[in-house]
C-alpha cells in the first residue's frame, strides 16, 4: 500500500520457459485475475528471478523468455481488450493494479491482465505476495473467445492467490492458496503471511499440471483424462462452456 492507494496486484519480473515439445501455440494464454480483494484491500505481487532481467525472444524451445521488462506494460493486456486496462501501472519495476475504483467484483479500468503471446507446454517460475484480504490468481490455458468466454475463470484453469485468514475464501476447501481452484487442495499448506513472498512454480507439460509454493510440490494432476473429466463434472465449473 502506498499514498493510500489500494493495489491489488503486482507483477516483477516474470518469466517462462518453454519445454522440450513446446511451440507457440493459439491454445492459451497466461493471466492474472484482477478480482477485487473481498473484504478489504489487497496487494499481490508476483515475481520471478531466475530469468533475464529485460524481454527476449525465444532462440530455442528451452530458453527462457522474460514476460516483463520491469518498466512497461508491453507484452501485455486485459482480457478481451486490445491493451492494459488504465488502472493496471508499470511502477518500480513491477506491475500493480491500483484497485481503488471498484465495479463490481473487479476493479474500473483492470480487468484480468493477460500475455500477448501464448504457450503450450511450459515452466514458468514467479514469486507473488498478497495484503491483508487479499484474493487474485494465476491462469493459465485460457482460451480469450470472449463471445464464448466472459471471463477469464470461465475458460482457464486458476493457481489461488490468497490470504487465507483475511479473506471468505479461506473458508472453502479448493479455494485456499496455491490450491488449482475449485479442483484440487494444496498440500502441504505453506502460504506466508500477508506482505511476504511466495516462490511458485508452474509446470505444465504435455498434459502433466505440476504446481509448486515455497520450494514444495502442492499439486499434481493429469489434464483432460477420465478422472479429470469427473473432477470438472463435481466443481463450479460444469456448467460452463467446454
Amino acid at each position: 500500500m502506498r499514498n493510500r492507494k489500494q493495489y491489488l496486484d503486482i507483477l516483477q519480473s516474470i518469466n517462462i520457459k518453454l519445454m522440450k515439445s513446446a511451440t507457440l501455440s493459439t491454445v492459451i494464454a497466461l493471466c492474472l485475475s484482477a478480482c477485487g480483494p473481498g473484504e478489504g484491500s489487497g496487494t499481490t505481487t508476483l515475481s520471478d528471478t531466475s530469468a533475464p532481467d529485460e524481454a527476449t525472444t525465444p532462440v530455442s524451445d528451452t530458453a527462457w523468455v522474460s514476460l516483463f521488462d520491469g518498466s512497461t506494460l508491453n507484452g501485455w493486456h486485459s482480457y478481451g481488450k486490445s491493451e492494459a486496462g488504465k488502472a493496471w501501472i508499470a511502477d518500480s519495476g513491477a506491475i500493480k493494479l491500483n484497485a481503488s475504483a471498484k465495479k463490481d467484483y473487479q476493479t474500473k479500468g483492470g480487468g484480468d491482465l493477460v500475455t500477448n503471446d501464448e504457450f503450450e507446454n511450459f515452466d514458468l517460475k514467479l514469486e507473488w505476495k498478497i495484503s491483508k484480504n487479499g484474493n487474485s490468481g494465476i491462469i493459465f490455458y485460457i482460451n480469450e473467445d470472449t463471445a464464448k468466454y466472459k471471463e477469464s475463470w470461465n475458460t482457464g484453469l486458476e493457481m489461488q492467490v490468497l490470504d487465507n485468514d483475511g479473506h471468505s475464501d479461506g473458508k472453502i476447501p479448493k479455494h485456499r492458496a496455491a490450491n488449482l481452484y475449485d479442483l484440487i487442495a494444496a498440500s502441504p499448506e505453506n502460504v506466508k503471511s500477508p506482505g511476504e513472498w511466495n516462490q511458485v512454480e508452474i509446470i505444465a507439460n504435455k498434459g502433466k499440471l505440476e504446481l509448486y509454493q515455497n520450494g514444495l510440490k502442492v499439486v499434481s494432476t493429469t489434464l483432460w483424462d477420465n478422472s479429470w473429466k469427473e473432477m470438472m463434472a463435481a466443481s463450479k465449473f460444469k456448467d460452463m462452456p467446454d
